[in-house]
C-alpha cells in the first residue's frame, strides 16, 4: 500500500523504522552456495526483529543482497541465445515493474534508452522467477510488481569494472528521473532496486521465511556468493512498501537518522554548486539525489552512493556520514582528529541510533553511531567466516569453531577487504585514512577560530548607539513578557542553567491561542521515534558537540588543501557582543579571507501588513547579489528595529533567504549569521539553527540580562552563563532528538 497523503496533522516525511541487520562473508572471497543458504537462515533468525499486523502473512519487508551469481545467469540467459561477457564486464539491473503492460514497456524502453545514451549494450532482460503460489498476504499480493532483470554490457570506452560501476549508476539515476517525467498512471510501481557489476538485491514486500521460497534463484546450487547481507523490517509508525524493503544498494541499516530532514536540505542545497573529477558531466544526470518520500535508509544509502562514485573508498565515506566522537576525546590521535575536523565542514553527520552494514561487493562492514545505541555482535570461525547481526545466535555455530567474539563499540568500523583476505580492523582503517593526506597541515592554514581572534578594542553594543529605542520599547515591541524575564532569562544568567519548571505543558498550541505569540512557538522539536536511553552528563561530554562552520561550504566532491580556500569555525553557535563584533567586521580580522554584509529585516511601519511580503522579497535579492558579490557571510540584523520600523520575524526572514539561496545554488558559497531581539530560549535557537542559521547573536537578551546586573562585572558574568546554559540547553535537544551533534 502506498503512504496516505499529507492530510490534517498527518505528514508521511515523520515516518520512521528501526529493524534487524546481519551479513554473513567469506573472508578469503571464496564463493559458495551455502553462503546464501546461511543468509537466508539469519534472515530466518531475525524474525521478531520485524513486525506483522492483524494478516500474520504481512510482514513490513526483507531481502538479501548477494554477489551476482555469474553461472546461474550465464547459463540461464544462455538459453534464451544471449551470451554473457566475462565477468565484470556486465552489470544487472535488478527491477520492480508496473503490472499495466504499457506502463511497464514504457519504463523498459527509458531504461534502454539510458543506457545506449551511456555508451553501454543492452544484453537482453530476464524474468526473475517468482514463487506466485506460496501463501501470501492478498493485501501484499495486490501491490506484487513484475520483477525483472536487464543486463547490460560494457561499451568500448569503459575498460574496468570500477567506470563500468559508475556507468550503470548514471543509467540508473537517468532512467529514473526519465521514467519520473514521463507521469504514467502506474510510475510509482517502478523501481530500480539495484543496478551493479557486482552486487544483486533480492527484496520485497516479504517476511523473513519467505524471501528464500519467493526467489528460486536462491535456492538454487548454480547461485554462489562470498557474501550475504539480509535485513529483516520493522517500521515504526510507518505503512510498508516493496521499495522499501532492505538492503539498499550499498546498506542495510537498524535505527533512525534523526537528522535526515537538515541531510536532505543541505544535499539539495549542494546540487548546484559541486563538481566531480570522476563524475564530470555525469553529475548534473543524476539530481535530484533523494526523491521526496523516500526513508532514512534509502536517503542514506544514495548519499553514500554518490560519495563513492565520486572516488571516495567506502571505509572513507561511512567516515565522513557517521563520524566517531572526536571533539572531546583528548586521547584521539591528532592525524585522526585532523581527518575528521577537515570532514566536518564538508558534510554533516547523519546522526541518530544507527547500525549499519555496508558492502560494494568487494568490501563488506558494519558501523556504529557516536553514541553506541543500537547492538552489532559478530563472531570469526576457524574456517574463515564472519558473522555479523543485530543480536548473537542468529546462526548455529559450534563454540569450538568460533576464534573470536566480540561486538562492535561506538563509533568504530568493522571492515572484512575479500580481496585482500583479511579483516582490517578499527584503528588501521582509521589510521591509514588519516595519514592518506596532510590533513593537519592543511587545517593549520585554512581553518580560522572565531574564538582565537583578538577581540575589537570597542563593542559594537545596540546600548551604545543613541539612536537605538529605550530597552523598554524593544523588549515589547519583540513581545518580551515578565514571565521571560524572572523565569527564563534570569536563572540562565544567574546560575547558567535553564529554570526548573513542571514537566509537562498545558498552555494552547500557538495556533489555538488567543494571544498574539512569537512565530517561534510555531514549531516543535522532533523527538526520537524509536527507543533510546537516556544520555548520561558524562558521555554527553564525550560524544555531543556544538562545533559549527560559517561560511561557504567546501565541495563535498573533492579533497585538496584549497577546499575550502579558508573556513571560519565557532565552538558553539551563541555569539556574544564580542564574537558579533568579530563577525560584523571579520574581514579586518582575516584579511579580507571573510567578508560580512548587513541584511536589515526591518521595514517602515508606514508600509503595512504588505509590507513584510516586499521586504523579503528585496532581502531575497539583496542575499542573492551580495554573494555574488563575494560576500561570504550574510548577516540577518533586526538591529534597526525603531518606533517607525518594525522586524520581520527573523526566523521568517532567514528561512526566506535560505530558501531562495538554495534555489539559485548559492547556499554553499555563504554563511548565515542571525542577529535579533526575539531569540531568548533554547528552543528559538533550536528552531533558528533547524533553518539555516550557523550562529545566532540574541543581542536584546544579553542586554536584558546585562541590566539585571548590579555592576559590569555581574553583567559580564551574566551574558557568559546565558550562553552557557543556552549551549545546555541544545545539547539537552539533541539528545531528545536522538542526535549528538549541532
Amino acid at each position: 500500500m502506498d503512504l496516505p497523503h499529507k492530510q490534517g496533522l498527518y505528514d508521511p516525511a515523520n515516518e520512521h523504522d528501526a529493524c534487524g541487520v546481519g551479513f554473513i562473508a567469506h573472508i578469503k572471497g571464496e564463493k559458495r552456495h551455502d553462503i546464501i543458504l546461511q543468509g537466508l537462515e539469519i534472515l530466518k533468525n531475525l524474525d521478531h526483529r520485524g513486525a506483522v499486523g492483524a494478516d500474520p502473512l504481512q510482514g513490513d519487508g526483507a531481502g538479501i543482497l548477494i554477489q551476482i551469481p555469474d553461472q546461474l545467469y550465464r547459463e540461464e540467459m544462455a538459453a534464451q541465445g544471449v551470451s554473457l561477457p566475462l565477468p565484470g564486464e556486465y552489470g544487472v539491473g535488478m527491477v520492480f515493474m508496473p503490472k499495466e503492460a504499457a506502463s511497464r514497456l514504457a519504463c523498459e524502453q527509458e531504461i534502454e534508452r539510458a543506457v545506449v545514451a551511456e555508451g553501454q549494450v543492452v544484453l537482453g532482460w530476464r524474468d526473475v522467477p517468482v514463487n506466485r503460489d506460496m501463501p501470501m498476504s492478498p493485501t501484499v499480493k495486490a501491490m506484487e510488481p513484475v520483477i525483472r532483470q536487464i543486463f547490460i554490457g560494457r561499451g568500448p570506452d569503459v575498460m574496468v569494472t570500477e567506470a563500468l560501476e559508475r556507468k550503470l549508476y548514471v543509467v540508473r539515476r537517468r532512467s529514473a528521473n526519465a521514467i519520473g517525467a514521463l507521469k504514467l498512471k502506474h510510475a510509482k510501481e517502478f523501481y530500480m532496486v539495484s543496478c551493479s557489476a557486482r552486487t544483486v538485491n533480492y527484496k520485497g514486500l516479504l517476511l523473513a521465511d519467505q524471501v528464500g521460497e519467493y526467489y528460486p534463484d536462491l535456492l538454487d546450487k548454480r547461485a554462489v556468493s562470498a557474501l550475504s547481507l539480509v535485513h529483516q523490517r520493522f517500521s515504526t509508525n510507518t505503512f510498508p512498501k516493496w521499495n522499501l524493503a532492505h538492503p539498499f544498494r550499498y546498506i542495510a541499516h537498524n535505527g533512525e537518522i534523526n537528522t535526515l530532514r537538515g541531510n536532505y536540505n543541505w544535499m539539495r542545497a549542494r546540487e548546484k554548486g559541486v563538481h566531480s573529477p570522476l563524475l564530470g558531466d555525469d553529475l548534473q544526470k543524476i539530481w535530484p539525489l533523494i526523491y521526496p518520500g523516500q526513508s532514512d535508509s534509502a536517503s542514506f544509502d544514495n548519499a553514500l552512493e554518490l560519495l563513492v562514485m565520486s572516488g571516495y573508498s567506502l571505509a572513507h565515506a561511512m567516515m565522513m556520514m557517521i563520524p566517531e566522537a572526536w571533539e572531546s576525546h583528548t586521547q584521539m590521535d591528532e592525524k585522526r582528529r585532523a581527518f575528521y575536523e577537515y570532514h566536518a565542514a564538508m558534510m554533516e553527520p547523519w546522526d541518530g541510533p544507527a547500525a549499519v552494514a555496508f558492502t560494494d561487493g568487494r568490501q563488506i562492514g558494519a558501523t556504529l553511531d557516536r553514541n553506541g545505541l543500537r547492538p552489532a555482535r559478530y563472531l570469526i570461525t576457524d574456517d574463515d567466516l564472519v558473522v555479523m547481526a543485530s543480536e548473537s545466535g542468529v546462526l548455529p555455530i559450534a563454540d569450538s569453531k568460533i576464534v573470536k567474539k566480540w561486538r562492535l563499540q561506538p563509533g568504530k568500523m568493522f571492515l572484512i577487504d575479500m580481496e585482500q583476505g583479511r579483516i582490517i580492523g578499527d584503528q588501521e582503517i582509521k589510521e591509514s585514512l588519516a595519514h592518506a593526506r596532510p590533513y593537519a597541515d592543511w587545517l593549520r592554514r585554512i581553518n580560522i577560530k572565531l574564538d582565537t581572534l583578538e577581540a575589537p578594542a570597542v563593542l559594537d553594543t545596540a546600548a551604545a548607539d543613541e539612536r537605538v529605542a529605550p530597552l523598554l520599547d524593544r523588549q515589547q515591541a519583540f513581545g518580551y513578557t515578565q514571565e521571560d524575564i524572572k523565569f527564563i532569562l534570569e536563572p540562565m544568567g544567574k546560575a547558567g542553567e535553564e529554570g526548573t519548571g513542571s514537566m509537562g505543558n498545558d498552555s494552547p498550541l500557538a495556533v489555538l491561542s488567543s494571544k498574539n505569540k512569537p512565530l517561534f512557538n510555531y514549531f516543535r522539536q522532533l523527538f526520537a521515534q524509536v527507543t533510546n536511553p537516556p544520555i548520561d552528563p558524562i558521555r554527553e561530554q564525550m560524544v555531543m558537540s556544538l562545533v559549527s562552520f560559517i561560511g561557504p561550504r567546501p565541495n563535498l566532491l573533492e579533497i585538496n588543501e584549497i577546499n575550502p580556500p579558508f573556513r571560519l569555525e565557532v565552538s558553539q553557535p551563541v555569539l556574544d557582543f564580542e564574537g558579533m563584533a568579530k563577525i560584523r567586521n571579520i574581514a579586518r580580522y582575516t584579511q579580507n579571507k571573510f567578508r560580512s554584509a548587513e541584511l536589515d529585516i526591518c521595514y517602515p511601519a508606514e508600509w503595512g501588513n504588505e509590507g513584510v511580503e516586499a521586504r523579503l522579497a528585496s532581502l531575497c535579492a539583496d542575499a542573492e547579489n551580495a554573494v555574488l558579490a563575494g560576500t561570504n557571510i550574510l548577516i540577518v540584523s533586526d538591529r534597526k528595529l525603531a518606533a517607525d520600523r518594525v522586524a520581520i520575524p527573523a526566523l521568517l526572514a532567514l528561512s526566506a533567504i535560505h530558501q531562495h539561496l538554495v534555489e539559485k545554488g548559492l547556499r554553499t558559497r555563504t554563511g548565515l549569521v542571525v542577529e535579533t531581539g526575539s531569540a531568548r530560549e533554547v528552543h528559538h535557537f533550536a528552531v533558528l539553527a533547524g533553518y539555516g542559521a550557523e550562529a545566532v547573536h540574541p543581542y536584546l537578551a544579553l542586554e536584558t540580562l546585562a541590566h539585571l546586573a548590579d555592576d559590569a562585572e555581574a553583567a559580564a558574568k551574566y551574558v557568559k552563563h546565558f550562553v552557557k546554559a543556552i549551549g545546555k540547553g541544545l545539547m539537552k535537544v539533541m539528545s531528545k532528538m536522538g542526535i549528538s551533534t549541532y
